[in-house]
């Protein structure tokens, strides 16, 4: 290692020093790179293909490319794709073939961000991914079955990274503490118990933020008697409180478990997601069109009121505004939950559309139609007193036939059990 190397590597960052150089060293996914598990054993014998790292930030798909790198005899090429276009992959590439046409050597490329690419981007690499010239290791934070080419996806393994647990990061942090050569063991630190939880906990599960946080702590901390004390306070002082990561991914999964747990009728699970939703910044007005949706979808004639509280909740938005609107909100979403569920009016509909859909339905029953203006009945209609004014019979109901021919016997509604709508009568 030369002078400038060993000089930027003493300023980098800890989180950056501190990064795992071996697999026996690297924290956490052990559902793939566990002994004898598929990643760990491609790895280890250098026949890894081309794959995708997706997982959140701060978990160590990064660092695991360049464990890759450390123990493979191929090249290694690292690339971003937020800077990078097509002529500098057309670049890397050709040095790539006159490697393999001179030495024989195989060639890896991590492509950070890989998401980022446009399809054209992703088309450049394709032949040297068929062709062998590179092995693919891209790496991302949304899902590639989203926001990736499905041409290079299906190309590659992907690989699911999961987030640290509270442990893994404590583990990471008390190594740097102790490591004398890349970590901070020659300065004496004595971290709190209390202050290596709050980072860990507020890190939540990106080790790069607790390291970062934890290095901050300590070099704005002065020294007492020889040592540097890292408090609860000081920790707080040093970690933001975690901003919600909101990619698109995200977003949605959040917005089905919110959907989902009303569906389900877990209170405080709806409360929470819904929080979380608008924590990252999502449209309440959004949000209270899926409640009102569910209010139908998922309570119906179980309840009726539950719809009239969703409506309600969101005129209050649109008078309020928020943050006061989260009140009758909350209030709706409780509605919803609480309810006895019934999705009858939501099967009825779907399958009364489906029908619709498909057509081959002949004209409208004679006596049902429209029959207000002169000469209607030399098109058909009938005279009104052939059709059954249902209040004119006992109960104001009568038998008659409303469906049309082709639709006699067909059956959508059935109500269910529940609430309101077992006391209801059907009448056919």
């Amino acid at each position: 290692m030369t002078l400038f190397q060993q000089n930027e590597q003493k300023n980098a960052p800890l989180a950056d020093r501190m990064r795992p150089r071996t697999l026996d060293e690297f924290f956490g996914q052990q559902h793939i790179v566990g002994p004898g598990k598929l990643l760990r054993r491609a790895i280890e014998a250098d026949r890894l293909t081309s794959c995708i790292f997706y997982g959140p930030p701060g978990c160590g798909k990064t660092t695991l490319a360049g464990i890759i790198a450390a123990q493979t005899n191929a090249a290694f090429i690292k690339m971003n794709a937020v800077i990078s276009g097509v002529s500098d992959v057309r670049e890397e590439l050709k040095q790539a073939a006159d490697r393999r046409a001179m030495f024989g050597q195989p060639t890896y490329l991590l492509l950070d961000e890989c998401h980022r690419w446009s399809k054209a981007q992703s088309d450049s690499i394709l032949p040297a991914m068929e062709s062998g010239l590179i092995r693919f290791i891209g790496s991302t934070t949304e899902n590639p079955m989203i926001s990736m080419s499905p041409a290079i996806v299906s190309r590659c393994r992907v690989f699911n990274f999961h987030s640290l647990t509270q442990e893994d990061v404590e583990k990471a942090m008390l190594r740097a503490l102790e490591d004398k050569e890349r970590g901070l063991g020659q300065m004496q630190v004595q971290l709190d118990e209390d202050a290596l939880h709050h980072l860990s906990r507020i890190a939540n599960g990106d080790v790069r933020t607790a390291l970062n946080a934890l290095e901050l702590a300590v070099l704005t901390t002065p020294t007492q008697g020889g040592k540097i004390h890292i408090t609860l306070e000081i920790a707080e002082e040093s970690i933001q409180k975690p901003q919600l990561r909101c990619d698109d991914t995200l977003f949605y999964d959040m917005l089905s478990a919110f959907c989902k747990s009303m569906r389900g009728g877990d209170c405080d699970a709806a409360l929470l997601w819904f929080s979380r939703l608008i924590y990252a910044g999502a449209d309440p007005r959004m949000l209270s069109r899926r409640i009102i949706a569910h209010a139908s979808e998922d309570v119906g004639l179980a309840n009726p009121v539950a719809l009239l509280q969703a409506v309600a909740a969101g005129q209050a938005l649109e008078m309020m505004g928020m943050p006061e609107a989260r009140l009758p909100l909350a209030q709706a979403i409780l509605a919803v939950c609480t309810s006895p569920k019934s999705n009858s009016a939501s099967a009825a509909i779907d399958a009364a559309m489906a029908d619709a859909e498909k057509g081959g339905f002949g004209p409208v029953p004679a006596h049902l139609r429209d029959n207000h203006y002169p000469g209607s009945e030399r098109v058909g209609s009938k005279t009104s007193e052939e059709y059954k004014y249902p209040h004119d019979y006992p109960g104001h109901w009568v038998a008659q036939q409303y469906l049309p021919d082709e639709a006699l016997g067909v059956s959508y509604y059935t109500p269910s059990d529940q609430g309101h709508e077992a006391k209801m009568v059907r009448r056919k």
